[in-house]
């Protein structure tokens, strides 16, 4: 589970972030950023290091190939504490840049993953949209 300070930090920074994009504040956006980074980094390798900071800090990356592999961070944290929630939704934003950067294989391999385990989590709209988002890539 995440520390709750860290939680209310990492959610608070993220509803700034959405609002310094919606403004176009690059100035703000880039230092929230680098808050956000730097609460990522600090805790890395601790007890204290969890997926959804990562996750967080890949959804406000603005390269794709950087998204990715910020993403690509995030699962590997949660599938050492193995977090079905955070591994349907890593793998599910992931596979959404991978198409985008033309990535298909990766992205059908992302979203079966992500299927497989939405299987034990009660989010059924994301549930929804991993099913949506994998029929367009493999018509049944």
């Amino acid at each position: 589970m995440i520390n709750t300070k860290i939680y209310k930090s990492v959610y608070s920074l993220s509803e700034k972030l959405m609002a310094a994009a919606k403004k176009e504040n690059i100035e703000a956006f880039d230092s929230l950023y680098a808050d956000l980074k730097a609460i990522c980094v600090d805790n890395e390798h601790t007890d204290k290091d969890h997926p959804e900071q990562w996750e967080t800090l890949a959804d406000f990356t603005e390269t794709l190939v950087d998204a990715v592999a910020g993403y690509e961070k995030a699962l590997v944290k949660a599938t050492a504490i193995n977090s079905k929630d955070h591994l349907s939704s890593i793998a599910f934003s992931m596979a959404t840049l991978q198409i985008e950067l033309g990535q298909t294989e990766a992205a059908i391999k992302n979203l079966q993953d992500a299927k497989i385990n939405a299987n034990k989590i009660a989010d059924k709209d994301l549930k929804k949209e991993i099913d949506d988002l994998l029929e367009t890539l493999v018509p049944v």
